[in-house]
């Protein structure tokens, strides 16, 4: 097999393996918030959106020092992924979805903190996969490729949501049990497949140094104290640096949006009595149609970026105005209060009579929007940042899940329409923002200059 095709390989397996892990996790997602109200009556008094913003709050946290973990494995973790850290981090996830399955409070929101350092790591080390089995010419195309077979895990699971729940308007014991028993299984599935992802050759000429493992000192401890020394300073200055802080604004957007679409919109379906019956396996099928729009998104702009003259600010326009669409028809559909109703659901009514095909159309838009945005994010951090990939997908994932924290926080309190306005207020400034980097990258290459020099 040749380099380009090894790397090809990897791709493929490294998305076919998040597809499965994110079927369970994903789905898990989409349906907490609504099992758990049906568990409220017990002796469990959790709250699914408790748990994400705790999940995605040490999620930032862990990003502190993820990049070290990766560096002190090696890059070949994020290839090869057979190492005795990562399946630990994956046997997490793992867990996570299994404490469904017979949940206690405080197992609820323990292994909600364990998540949320375990996804830092295996982000971290994704990025960094991505980057060194990509180039110049590729990291568009397999960026695209990636997110579509990663967000094909919004439809497996769903599609079996979707069947199972139908006609439900509570959810049993039973249930929730065959969910969770399958999702844990799916997620080991996606665990073994990371051993299928091929070891690079090393292309150094000889004698050339290799900073990666330039590592003073011979204990082990003077080269975790290096390589934490370096990444940490790496990340901290990337940081402060002008493009990363106005794609900050970009990113903190799409942590605000995954919130609502991975958690809340779900639940405001699962809330919505005049769907008539229907509305807990809605649930399944709203998450459907955004993972069709997801895969339709970056398959669509990962085969196109090739060949793409106009760069990433057309994909980014379309992105917000997709948004902007589906949060505009979502605010007249669904009622105010849905976000944060009841075990019995509400009654109310926004600006017309709720209707299941709007909903599940702008569960589309939804994905498609989302799509738009990450596709050209990962796109343009592993093109500007290829020399210092982790540090530059840490800062990226540390800023998303702080943001997807917070927005987790106040759904428990804000109405929907409060949500909306502030999605679409960061939007658009996250738009203009990255369209400023976008331009300015596209000048210095344009001149000749290296994405990595900006």
């Amino acid at each position: 097999m040749s380099p380009e095709s090894k790397k090809l390989f990897n791709v493929l397996i490294l998305g076919v393996s998040f597809m499965f892990i994110f079927t369970a996790f994903q789905t898990c997602g989409n349906i907490a918030q609504t099992v758990i109200t049906n568990l409220n009556s017990t002796d469990f008094h959790g709250s699914g959106y408790t748990s994400m913003s705790i999940i995605y709050g040490v999620f930032s946290a862990s990003n502190l020092f993820s990049p070290s973990v990766v560096a002190i494995v090696g890059p070949q973790l994020s290839m090869v992924v057979s190492g005795l850290f990562y399946r630990q981090v994956l046997f997490l996830i793992f867990l996570y979805i299994a404490v469904f399955i017979q949940p206690s409070t405080w197992s609820f929101y323990t292994a909600s903190v364990f998540i949320g350092i375990a996804a830092a790591v295996l982000w971290t080390a994704q990025g960094n996969c991505l980057t060194v089995n990509s180039d110049e010419n590729s990291i568009g195309r397999n960026s695209g490729v990636f997110w579509a077979l990663l967000q094909s895990s919004l439809f497996f699971g769903n599609l079996y949501i979707y069947f199972a729940w139908q006609g439900k308007t509570y959810i049993t014991e039973s249930d929730r049990r065959t969910v969770f028993i399958a999702l844990t299984v799916i997620s080991l599935v996606g665990t073994v497949l990371f051993f299928l992802i091929r070891k690079q050759e090393d292309t150094k000429a000889p004698g050339e140094a290799d900073s990666t493992n330039e590592i003073p000192g011979e204990s082990s401890g003077s080269c975790i104290n290096f390589y934490y020394y370096v990444f940490i300073e790496r990340s901290v200055k990337l940081s402060f640096t002008k493009e990363i802080l106005l794609l900050s604004v970009t990113t903190a957007y799409t942590g605000l949006e995954l919130t609502f679409f991975s958690g809340v919109y779900g639940t405001c379906i699962g809330a919505v009595n005049r769907f008539g019956g229907d509305e807990k396996s809605l649930i399944g099928l709203s998450g459907i149609f955004i993972g069709v729009g997801e895969i339709l998104g970056g398959g669509i702009f990962g085969l196109l970026s090739k060949n793409n003259r106009f760069g990433r600010n057309p994909v980014v326009m379309l992105g917000i105005i997709i948004h902007f669409i589906a949060f505009y028809l979502i605010f007249i559909n669904m009622p105010n209060d849905a976000p944060i109703a009841p075990m019995e659901g509400t009654d109310g009514v926004a600006y017309m009579i709720p209707s299941k095909e709007v909903a599940m159309f702008c569960s589309f838009l939804l994905g498609l929007g989302d799509s738009c945005f990450n596709t050209q994010l990962l796109s343009i951090l592993g093109f500007l940042y290829s020399e210092d990939s982790a540090p530059a997908f840490a800062i990226f994932k540390f800023v998303q899940s702080i943001c997807a924290a917070v927005a987790y926080f106040y759904s428990n309190y804000f109405l929907l329409q409060w949500q909306l306005l502030i999605m679409v207020i960061v939007g658009f400034f996250g738009t203009i923002t990255f369209f400023a980097v976008e331009w300015k990258a596209a000048a210095l290459r344009a001149r000749g200059s290296e994405y990595s020099s900006i």
